[in-house]
């Protein structure tokens, strides 16, 4: 007898159907599994097997052949455990083969008959919804992620015997209600409030969330760098939906424990320098997503940014330039979303005195040059804002605190507003650093102080058509801080103070 059962493997954050099916017959007592690798085959079929004794039923000899399509598709053998199981009880008359119908299978299976967690349940939802499933029948463990996508019924299950159960209408198991959102508690102290001085940057960091541009600073140790990038997630905007949804999804497939709910609070990467192009971008025989991914919805913080391999800063053109990266391997070619806001920090020399007055810098013209050649040229043309972060005086350690995150977050809210109304709700990434150079032409109005500021730049700074874009489009965000439909002088100056001479070409 033939049975057909639905189940799913991770292909990215999204997931892709699989149809398991199992035939039982007479001949020579055998297990077959095909569209699986060899070891996984030989693991599976084990699990399985000892899974249906423990849990009370009797294999007989029979010749059991089971086959996983589409074949030529990657897949993760955990997740058609429970499933195959299913499928083969059914195919020997223990489970009415009409109560698998509409409906999607995954799960791991233990020798003891536990269904055991399996990654990705956000997206193995919305892939119940695209087959027109009637119902999602995945582990106890990630049952609320998959339920707060609020469009099919998810049952949560906790052993092989308890699904029959449920299946077989005997014991229904009552679906799983979406959870609140899973946030992470802020660390203590992360409020802008906190930092004392760094005008300038913290100025920077607010235009930088405003406007969805890239943030680079540069100064000596313990000029604030680090407290300022680690504070810019606390001024943007919350996460919508959509977003919510991707960073769940995303974080569902490398989270130790999987998420209770839709992730609601911006994520915050901070990878070490050492990081490899993999470990950045993403990668493995099974493609994972790497930091930039993770980061996708937040922000990614590289520190000490001229001490990372050259090769990893060369791959982030693409999720900078594109907003998601492409791993490539031997039979898979996925799709990662990438779009981040991108927050670096250096010093100014391999010293780190460079302009510091209370040290002497001692770095060579040479080995002054040889540093910042480490920074790939198309790496830095696309960061906006460069700024310096000079040391703390005394005076400004001792200052007032500063404005607080709230009154910050509370303007940049306000600017990005105005920019999905300028460019519809339907764009993918209304802010400004995304616009085009036709979206430049119609939104970036200039007034005639502003157009004869820009055309005295232009010439005496020798600024490349590249570069008067970016200008345009930081100008374009401080104008909306401004609550300015037009651009003024004013908005053109600070934009130019935020970009360094080495861009200029």
């Amino acid at each position: 007898m033939l049975v057909r059962v639905t189940s799913a493997t991770p292909w990215g954050i999204e997931a892709r159907p699989v149809e398991a099916q199992v035939d039982v017959s007479l001949g020579p007592p055998r297990f077959r599994i095909d569209g699986l690798p060899e070891t996984a085959v030989r693991e599976s079929r084990e699990r399985v097997r000892h899974a249906i004794e423990r849990s009370g039923y009797e294999l007989p000899p029979r010749s059991v052949a089971c086959h996983l399509t589409p074949a030529d598709l990657p897949k993760q053998a955990p997740y058609f455990d429970l499933a195959l199981a299913l499928g083969l009880l059914s195919a020997l008359g223990e489970l009415p083969a009409e109560a698998l119908r509409g409906r999607l299978v995954c799960g791991e299976l233990g020798f003891d008959g536990s269904v055991r967690s399996v990654r990705g349940a956000l997206a193995l939802a919305e892939l119940a919804v695209r087959q027109g499933m009637r119902e999602l029948i995945v582990p106890a463990g990630g049952a609320g992620e998959a339920a707060a996508l609020g469009q099919v019924a998810v049952i949560p299950v906790r052993s092989l015997s308890e699904t029959i159960e449920h299946l077989a209408g005997r014991s229904p198991v009552a679906g799983a209600h979406a959870t609140t959102a899973a946030t992470e508690p802020l660390a203590t102290g992360l409020d802008l409030s906190n930092v004392r001085g760094c005008e300038p940057a913290k100025r920077a960091l607010e235009v930088a969330a405003a406007g969805g541009h890239h943030l680079l600073m540069i100064g000596p140790p313990g000029s604030g760098k680090t407290m300022l990038a680690r504070r810019l997630a606390g001024i943007l905007p919350p996460l919508g939906r959509l977003e919510s949804i991707a960073v769940t999804k995303i974080q569902s497939l490398v989270a130790e424990h999987p998420p209770l709910g839709l992730i609601s609070r911006r994520p915050f990467r901070s990878p070490h320098p050492g990081v490899s192009t993999a470990g950045l971008i993403g990668g493995g025989s099974i493609p994972r997503p790497g930091e930039v991914s993770l980061a996708h919805g937040g922000v990614l913080f590289l520190d000490e940014l001229a001490e990372f391999r050259r090769d990893a800063l060369e791959a982030l053109k693409q999720p900078l330039e594109d907003g998601e990266v492409t791993v490539v391997r031997r039979r898979a070619r996925i799709r990662f979303p990438a779009r981040f806001a991108l927050v670096a920090a250096m010093a100014p020399c391999p010293c780190r005195h460079l302009g510091d007055p209370r040290h002497e810098c001692r770095c060579s013209p040479q080995l002054l040059a040889r540093y910042r050649a480490r920074l790939h040229r198309h790496l830095l043309e696309r960061i906006d804002l460069h700024v310096e972060v000079p040391a703390l005086t005394l005076q400004e350690l001792k200052g007032p605190p500063g404005e607080p995150s709230a009154e910050v977050a509370r303007r940049v809210l306000e600017a990005r507003k105005i920019q999905r109304r300028r460019l519809g709700a339907e764009c993918s990434a209304p802010t400004n650093a995304n616009l085009s150079t036709a979206e430049l032409e119609r939104f970036c109005v200039l007034e005639e102080g502003a157009r004869r500021l820009l055309d005295t730049a232009f010439e005496r700074l020798k600024l490349s058509a590249r570069a008067v874009s970016r200008i345009l489009r930081v100008s374009r965000t401080v104008a909306d801080l401004d609550g300015s439909e037009s651009i003024r002088a004013s908005h053109i100056a600070e934009s130019i103070q935020y970009r360094s001479p080495d861009r200029r070409k």
